[in-house]
């Protein structure tokens, strides 16, 4: 049987403000799991300054590795919002206003429009735009990069237009087994489930509650009987080994 195709995507978060502890970043969580459900994975991601030689690194770094680049932070209508300009230097082409972004803007603020919020109507050249449910000014797309909102309202609003739009593999299904262990004391089990199931990935999460010492075991693949079987096949260790497994998060 040939190898399903994994499709990858990368995340570029855009922001002084992220890198200096001011503002915390609310959109890689969502991201991923949004581009699960696509059945894309998200293979990496990068925080970069607001700094036109970094955003064009990590951009051009991505896109060459990667089915999918999302950039979120510095669209907005300010002096420093420059990812648009940089993802125009990573492509080789001009910045120029779109006139259907321009009407929107127009129509979305009325006789409140700035020249600083036409701003937010510039792409770089040959770029799509990305619908906004949320605010007027949209996203953009340009080859195999898609530029959201920083701000986590609108990035998700941008994400649900885009739903289905994407092309992708299967998506990644999980379960958890749970049970009160150390994780230390379990790992060879852990590696023996793995080997023993092709495809499977298992992720351990330990906690302390309660004075007590537990993890959670988070089985991952992208076929439902390989997955159900794995976890039984935990279970069953777990049981073996003389601790009480969990079928779910404790």
């Amino acid at each position: 049987m040939a190898e399903t195709r994994i499709w990858t995507a990368a995340l570029i978060v855009i922001g002084d403000e992220i890198l200096s502890g001011r503002t915390q970043d609310a959109n890689l969580a969502y991201l991923a799991k949004w581009l699960n459900i696509q059945g894309i994975q998200l293979a990496e991601a990068r925080v970069v300054p607001d700094q036109m030689g970094a955003i064009v690194a990590a951009v051009n770094a991505c896109r060459a590795v990667c089915d999918y680049v999302f950039t979120t932070g510095g669209i907005g209508p300010t002096h420093d919002d420059i990812s648009v300009d940089a993802v125009a230097e990573a492509f080789g082409v001009p910045v120029v206003l779109h006139p259907t972004a321009e009407a929107m803007l127009r129509q979305y603020y009325g006789d409140r429009i700035t020249e600083a919020r036409l701003r937010m109507a510039r792409v770089p050249d040959g770029a799509d735009l990305i619908e906004n449910p949320v605010s007027g000014a949209p996203g953009i797309r340009i080859g195999n990069v898609y530029m959201l909102a920083g701000v986590p309202k609108i990035t998700q609003g941008m994400l649900a237009g885009l739903d289905g739009k994407l092309e992708g593999g299967l998506p990644v299904l999980d379960r958890t087994v749970g049970a009160w262990v150390p994780e230390s004391s379990v790992s060879e089990i852990l590696i023996a489930v793995e080997q023993e199931k092709p495809g499977i990935q298992i992720g351990s999460y330990p906690f302390w509650r309660d004075g007590r010492i537990g993890a959670n075991f988070v089985i991952r693949s992208r076929e439902r009987t390989a997955l159900d079987d794995a976890a039984e096949r935990l279970m069953d260790a777990l049981s073996a080994a003389g601790h009480q497994p969990l079928d779910g998060a404790i």
